[in-house]
């Protein structure tokens, strides 16, 4: 059993800044970065756009706020907006100290390019691989603290929780098979999102909702779970993200007429600048509706995966895609065989990111006592019901900044806990994960068919158009495959990466996750950001500004709703 002050679960761009600021907090402190991958292969590594902050004149705090509220659809809290705005400047400033390579200006400043939804170029960046860039710089600098311990490739089963407070951990070491216990008197979540509940998403194949489960399962409330964000450009079959800064360096979108449909849908005429809220530089939600409704009207490509429509790059000249967005041509001439530079790319919606997660307050503290959480897998919340593009990285370094403060400043005054009644926790977790995992005999359930079946019914109740009849189907058959995978069977009984127990294991949590999703959309009834319902079209400020709260019960979530925090900025018809 080993011990420590602090416990990061995530070693992504929030698990890696909260371990930073916690070493930086108090030398003292003894702190574990627990990471089901090698922290360089968190899915931080593969944003590309950028990551947004007020960084120049033209620009302000206030307009920052308006934009990221506006984009929200209202439902953002807007005291954690203004505090999160008035700290991303300092958080970019110090990632350039310690080494982030931001693509600069002429005159020797960080470069700022345009981004849906924001008024003004904003989003500083790296090329196109801001994220890559970024994780180096924040993992290089956690290597200096010796009071951080890194336990790589080893998966975290469930939260200690005794005497009201989380104290520990129990991992499975994928290394050797083993479980065992880490505690804490302090644990932070950090495990990214949960997109691999759909089908055909951007996200990496570990961002499987773990830290949300986790969470969940020690009774802590999902927050806005219903708001799943869809990108607009992802490539058909493979779901790889063709970055928001493909649009914001000027690229078009186009319909199989060759016509720049958006123009029809509220979001200005044709320009061949970045325009604020003009055509490509609508928000994600509204962009990936436009896509659906030129379906509807036959006015997309059908390809072997599917619709899509073409993203065009080619007026912007070889100079300037090889300059601004390398990457966007590596990954379209490696997984798809097209050079932007003299075709266009096929793009569709595709699930991107998730609003909602464990909800915490603007110190990044949930309702358990000594349990934090940041970034994705965290509902501060300042995303609302829809999130900006290039506002996620810059969360990931604010909240997991927090989260380090919050946490040492907890830790530091808390005595350790006591070894007994966790270590009888302990013992029950292995006998839980014998008898259902590691040495489970029998079973008829195949794990990929119960996943296959999960990722069918979400896509078809609770995808970018949603209504009663289908999101109740969801729901039920949610239940069905939670009854179901009680019976799975392992046809490997090794010891060492055992990758069929890990992807129960993650299965198990996804399961969860879908099901908070599903129950909180189906009451939620009005459309509003990236939860639209055909039979609840317009948005209802009297009886839904407000965050749902999904509790995990044996009878499946129990949804109840808090207030939104409003300032400044009062309700508004949101029109681009």
């Amino acid at each position: 059993m080993d011990t420590y002050d602090i416990i990061i679960v995530g070693g992504g761009g929030a698990g890696l800044r909260a371990a930073i600021a916690a070493a930086e907090s108090s030398p003292k402190l003894s702190i574990a970065l627990v990471s089901k991958v090698y922290p360089m292969r968190s899915h931080t590594v593969s944003a590309e756009g950028g990551t947004a902050a007020v960084l120049r004149d033209n620009d302000s705090f206030d307009t920052h706020a308006k934009d990221t509220i506006f984009g929200a659809d209202f439902l953002a809290d807007q005291d954690a907006v203004e505090m999160f705005i008035n700290e991303a400047p300092g958080e970019l400033i110090q990632l350039e100290h310690w080494g982030c390579p931001w693509s600069r200006d002429p005159d020797g400043r960080m470069s700022v390019r345009a981004f849906g939804g924001m008024s003004v170029n904003r989003t500083a960046f790296a090329a196109d691989k801001t994220g890559f860039h970024m994780l180096h710089a924040l993992f290089q600098t956690s290597l200096k603290y010796e009071s951080v311990n890194r336990y790589d490739e080893c998966f975290v089963t469930t939260l200690l929780v005794n005497d009201g407070r989380v104290q520990g951990i129990t991992i499975i070491n994928i290394y050797n098979g083993q479980v065992e216990v880490i505690t804490g008197k302090a644990v932070i979540l950090c495990t990214g999102g949960g997109g691999r509940v759909f089908p055909f998403t951007t996200n990496a194949a570990i961002k499987t909702g773990d830290g949300m489960a986790l969470a969940y399962r020690a009774g802590v409330a999902l927050k806005d779970m219903e708001f799943v964000q869809y990108h607009p450009t992802g490539l058909p079959g493979t779901g790889i993200l063709i970055t928001e800064a493909s649009r914001g360096e000027g690229g078009w979108l186009t319909n199989k007429d060759g016509y720049r449909y958006l123009q029809d849908y509220g979001l200005g005429p044709p320009t061949d600048e970045p325009v604020h809220r003009k055509m490509e530089l609508g928000p994600r939600d509204i962009l990936s509706r436009c896509h659906m409704q030129e379906l509807e009207k036959g006015r997309t490509f059908e390809g072997p995966y599917g619709h899509y429509v073409h993203l065009d790059l080619r007026h912007l000249g070889e100079n300037k895609i090889n300059e601004k967005i390398p990457f966007v041509r590596e990954l379209a001439r490696k997984y798809i065989g097209i050079d932007p530079v003299y075709e266009p790319i096929p793009v569709r919606p595709v699930v991107h990111y998730m609003m909602g997660g464990i909800s915490t307050d603007a110190t990044t503290k949930t309702t358990l006592a000594g349990l934090y959480a940041a970034g994705e897998t965290a509902c501060v919340s300042i995303n609302g019901a829809n999130r900006l593009g290039s506002n996620s990285l810059t969360e990931c370094l604010v909240f997991g900044a927090r989260a380090g403060r919050s946490a040492a400043e907890y830790a530091s005054a808390q005595s350790s806990p006591s070894s007994k009644p966790l270590e009888a926790l302990a013992r029950d977790e292995q006998q839980r994960l014998d008898q259902q995992f590691l040495r489970k005999e029998g079973g008829k359930e195949r794990i990929a068919t119960i996943r296959q079946e999960m990722h069918k019914t979400m896509e078809e109740g609770v995808g970018i158009y949603r209504n009663e009849e289908a999101m109740q189907k969801t729901c039920n058959t949610l239940s069905q495959l939670r009854e179901r995978f009680k019976d799975i069977s392992f046809d490997d009984r090794s010891s060492i990466f055992n990758t069929e127990v890990i992807a129960a294991l993650e299965l198990d949590f996804m399961l969860d996750v879908a099901g908070a999703i599903a129950h909180s959309a189906a009451n939620r009834k009005e459309s509003r950001g990236s939860h639209t319902r055909t039979d609840f079209p317009k948005r209802d400020d009297e009886n839904f500004l407000k965050h749902s709260l999904a509790h995990r019960t044996v009878d499946g979530p129990r949804i109840e709703y808090s207030p939104v925090t409003i300032t400044r900025w009062q309700p508004e018809e949101r029109k681009y």
